[in-house]
């Protein structure tokens, strides 16, 4: 279990003809996936010495797939042609780990770094020297997984309504009109009332006491009915917009849950198990449930852990081995540990999917179907997702039985009425001087404002255009190491970095507080990533203000947009409007990006590493195509 692949041996294998071919004579090399490739000396690069040269591969004219890392002398080899992708620590989404091989070489990039990460040509982020070592292709849908037999298992507890929930009185027309007033929806059998005070349950001690510390006044509406459904032991499909308080609406049931069940015996897996589909979101679960789930009484004490891709694995492995009550886990990661008998599901007795269209838009149901088939089927299981797809109703289906649906808003697209939408219609080759126009209008001290991308490499280029010109600007995305990410989050919710940028799946189930403004560099794709992106700012009833910077290439989704601000009473640029009714063409020349295509610029992960500049405003240097004057 420690390498899901081995690096290139001594007699590389040509895998189209499939014949060995002499290290130091490579022709045709075909290295798959997140495999490594070490240095012919190997003590820098691999383990025991790899016998293929980054050299040979690089001149040699090697094919090099996409998330191959290789490795000479320790450091990241990349011509032109040869994709160099993941980190070592997540060969295959999330996390497929191989061995380490942190060794010697460098990252390169720029001195200075972050909290002693520091970064230069020969250098590298200390501490994690060097890209040589073992590689990690592992194919998680090839993964089998040892069969579950459930057929004589003992029974658990899971309705704990009429131990927990104070009656409140509410008559019929009380509970029709609180749950219209809060656009509650609610399908099924036998519903109980909503719970619409903190102190219409009895919740353990501790969680009363982290609910009055977290200054909580009254519960959200998925809250609201959430928590009865939960506690009655039902099976749940939330439907509810990403900061919705949908976390907190089955941790605290989880809580009740876990206390009723026998304690963990050696060697059991957890009790409560939450799949998420990004790092960042498994977290944030975690910080909560570790807020609301310690306790000064042991036998009330209950302990999480986070298990997910892009960090080291012993960590994760050794609390696991330790026994914990929760796990919140990214998809892959967690089937590794299951394969790798790290841990079990033999436990698990409520099942939490978060954000499940999410994990389906990213193609994670194989997984989630590996992982769920390893539980009893007997299970609680509460499946959350912001939107109600075909493809989320049919994975609720398969594993819920006769769920309650609830539904907090109308299923129609709309977005939150506290937020200014602002949209620019522009030229490409305009957006990164209306962009900092906007930076300079807006940016006012710690104000905290994110700006999306559409693509890894757009928000690289970005990122190290901003420092340069002197904004305090981060960006966070999939390839970046999960120790870099964490800082940067760190480092925006501090507003020491009060500009973060970031891609969709990065900032995806995020949660920070005062986002005072969320600025749409590039358009999305869907009007439904539209609403969620400026979701970021507006929460908790504060006004929030958008930015979206409109070209012509993002006229498919111009009618769309019109009717999300249409139906937030928002001001619609008459341009926008005929763009939706007539397909408006903005004219000028085909939008393009510019960026790095001839003059070099940092690597894949380095543009938070650029030296911020004195900022002197946009002088139109950025208007080329190609280079480090080709921007935007």
């Amino acid at each position: 279990m420690e390498a899901r692949a081995a690096t290139v041996p001594a007699a590389a294998m040509d895998t189209v003809a499939g014949t060995p071919t002499a290290a130091g004579t490579v022709t045709r090399a075909v290295v798959p996936a997140g495999a490594a490739v070490g240095a012919a000396e190997g003590p820098e690069g691999a383990p025991g010495g790899a016998a293929v040269a980054a050299a040979d591969l690089a001149d040699r004219g090697a094919m090099v797939d996409r998330g191959a890392m290789v490795g000479r002398g320790g450091s990241m080899v990349a011509r032109e042609g040869a994709m160099v992708a993941r980190d070592l620590t997540g060969a295959v989404e999330e996390g497929i780990m191989g061995r380490d091989g942190y060794n010697n070489g460098g990252y390169g990039g720029g001195n200075g770094g972050y909290n002693g990460y520091n970064g230069g040509p020969q250098g590298g982020y200390e501490g994690y020297e060097g890209y040589g070592g073992s590689g990690g292709y592992f194919d998680l849908n090839q993964m089998q997984l040892q069969s579950q037999d459930y057929s004589n298992v003992a029974e658990f507890k899971k309705d704990f309504y009429a131990d927990t929930v104070v009656a409140e009185g509410l008559g019929e027309d009380d509970v029709r009109q609180y749950l219209e007033g809060r656009e509650i929806h609610v399908q099924g059998e036998n519903l109980p009332p909503p719970i619409t005070s903190f102190a219409g349950a009895v919740w353990p001690a501790h969680v009363n006491q982290a609910v009055q510390n977290a200054g909580f006044n009254d519960p959200t509406p998925i809250q609201a009915m959430g928590w009865p459904l939960a506690l009655q032991g039902r099976d749940i499909v939330g439907i509810a917009e990403t900061g919705s308080g949908k976390t907190l609406a089955f941790l605290l049931p989880g809580i009740v849950h876990i206390l009723a069940q026998p304690y963990l015996g050696p060697g059991e897996g957890p009790i409560v198990l939450v799949v998420a589909p990004t790092r960042e979101l498994a977290i944030q679960i975690m910080e909560e449930a570790r807020k609301f789930g310690t306790s000064e009484d042991p036998q009330e004490c209950v302990k999480a852990v986070c298990v997910y891709g892009g960090a080291q694995r012993q960590p994760q492995i050794g609390t696991l081995r330790q026994g914990v009550e929760i796990v919140i886990a990214t998809p892959g990661r967690l089937l590794d540990m299951i394969n790798g008998e790290y841990t079990n599901m033999r436990r698990v007795t409520y099942l939490v999917l978060d954000e499940a269209d999410r994990m389906l838009d990213m193609g994670f149901e194989p997984q989630i179907r590996q992982i769920v088939s390893q539980i009893r089927p007997d299970r609680q299981t509460l499946l959350w997702s912001a939107t109600w797809p075909r493809q989320v109703h049919e994975l609720a289906e398969a594993f819920l039985r006769n769920p309650a649906k609830v539904t907090i808003g109308c299923q129609d697209l709309k977005a939150n009425h506290s937020i200014t939408q602002n949209i620019e219609l522009l030229q490409e080759i305009e957006k990164y001087g209306k962009l900092t126009e906007l930076l300079e209008k807006e940016q006012d001290g710690n104000r905290r404002i994110l700006i999306f991308c559409k693509t890894k490499v757009g928000c690289d280029e970005l990122t190290h255009n901003l420092r340069s010109d002197g904004w305090q600007a981060l960006s966070i995305h999939g390839n970046k190491r999960q120790n870099e990410r964490e800082w940067v989050l760190a480092e925006f919710k501090e507003g020491r970095n009060p500009i973060m940028l970031a891609t969709d799946v990065a900032a995806r189930g995020l949660d920070i507080k005062d986002v005072m403004v969320v600025i749409n560099f590039d358009m999305p794709n869907t009007a439904e990533d539209y609403v969620h992106r400026i979701g970021r700012t507006g929460r908790a009833g504060a006004l929030g203000t958008a930015y979206s910077l409109f070209t012509r290439k993002d006229g498919g989704i111009s009618k769309e947009i019109v009717k999300v601000m249409d139906e937030a009473h928002q001001d619609v640029p008459p341009q926008l409007r005929q763009m939706a009714q007539n397909s408006f063409d903005m004219g000028g020349r085909p939008p393009f990006r510019g960026g790095f295509r001839s003059g070099g610029g940092p690597g894949r992960s380095g543009a938070n590493l650029t030296p911020v500049g004195t900022r002197g405003g946009f002088s139109g240097r950025r208007g080329g195509r190609g280079g480090r004057s080709g921007g935007y």
